[in-house]
């Protein structure tokens, strides 16, 4: 069997840790009748369908109830099923190493005389709402509502390095968008899924607050006890209020990140048109002088073919007309680039 933790208590002391639980059984059975403050608690770390068969039969679980505490992969919920209370919660920590929220399931069965918790992970640390609860008797000795209260302070209390990592990282994130670091932009994705995670995981708290709180007075719950579950109420809006500014933040990092690649890419995009433009015009200063030194070559080309009936053959100014042929044909051209500004 996985029980972790089996202690029964009486007005907010603990009496006795049971080897087993059929001696809870035995106990809670046999002071029932005597005593109003008993409270067993059971500590469980994930059971199968066979060994949590034993305490729903005894405690009269329901049995979807059961199967969800079994099956595991539940939202943050809270169910009433007769005079048992059914809570789900998800605790997380937060692996700053691989930038992701890790989430453990708490499941927490709540009755008139018993607290029975299922554990799907290593979060929360229940050993320490316990010793908080055993050191703090006046406050156990208020039921099984003040040991719930004391489940959702841990967990709630261990959000708050989650929404110090994840500010930190965002933090990070800001520094390398202008930084210009390529990568960034994965990262941005990725730590806003991990938000997104976070933030249904803590959301849901909100509205189960305030259905335990609808119930204070039809259930009795001590005045004291509410005040401090009113507390736990007041850190989860702040937690829900800081994870939807991470959101809107990751979402405005994004965007501007996005206009900076934009720029950038520009400015890219600038350089390469400037530089294509002076090749051009190298292209065309070189084509010019080509043309130029063309036609003079394609005049003297035809003047030493050396045909015998060639006109101007003869000619005593021959060679001084194609000289100044050449030279004409060449400042032609000139003029005529230089004017197109090619040249």
């Amino acid at each position: 069997m996985t029980v972790m933790e089996n202690a029964f208590y009486s007005e907010g002391r603990r009496l006795a840790r049971p080897d087993s639980l059929g001696q809870t059984y035995q106990l809670l059975h046999g002071r029932r009748d005597k005593r109003k403050q008993d409270l067993a608690w059971i500590g469980l770390v994930r059971p199968d369908e066979h060994e949590i068969t034993s305490i729903a039969s005894e405690f009269d679980l329901h049995e979807l109830a059961v199967e969800d505490a079994v099956q595991a992969h539940q939202r943050s919920k809270l169910e009433r099923y007769g005079k048992t209370l059914f809570v789900v919660l998800l605790a997380a920590c937060y692996n700053d190493t691989r930038e992701e929220v890790e989430f453990s399931e708490l499941h927490v069965f709540v009755g008139d005389d018993f607290v029975i918790t299922v554990r799907h992970g290593d979060a929360p640390d229940l050993r320490r709402v316990r010793r908080r609860m055993e050191s703090e008797p006046e406050l156990l000795a208020r039921g099984p509502e003040a040991v719930l209260y004391a489940i959702l302070d841990r967990v709630v209390d261990d959000y708050a390095p989650v929404v110090a990592g994840l500010e930190n990282d965002i933090d990070e994130i800001e520094t390398e968008v202008f930084r210009g670091d390529p990568e960034v932009s994965r990262r941005i994705y990725e730590l806003s899924r991990e938000v997104i995670e976070f933030q249904r995981a803590t959301k849901p708290l909100l509205g189960m607050l305030d259905a335990l709180a609808s119930g204070f007075v039809k259930y009795g719950v001590d005045a004291e006890l509410q005040q401090h579950l009113r507390d736990v109420t007041d850190h989860v809006v702040q937690v829900v209020e800081r994870i939807e500014g991470f959101r809107q933040l990751l979402q405005n990092i994004l965007t501007a990140n996005a206009a900076l690649v934009g720029q950038r890419q520009n400015e890219e995009m600038k350089i390469l048109t400037e530089t294509s433009i002076a090749q051009n015009e190298e292209v065309k200063k070189i084509s010019a002088w080509a043309a130029i030194l063309f036609a003079p070559t394609l005049v003297g080309t035809v003047y030493g073919m050396n045909f015998e009936t060639m006109p101007e053959l003869s000619w005593a100014y021959g060679y001084p007309f194609a000289i100044a042929l050449m030279g004409l044909v060449s400042v032609m051209l000139y003029v005529v680039f230089r004017s197109r500004r090619w040249l």
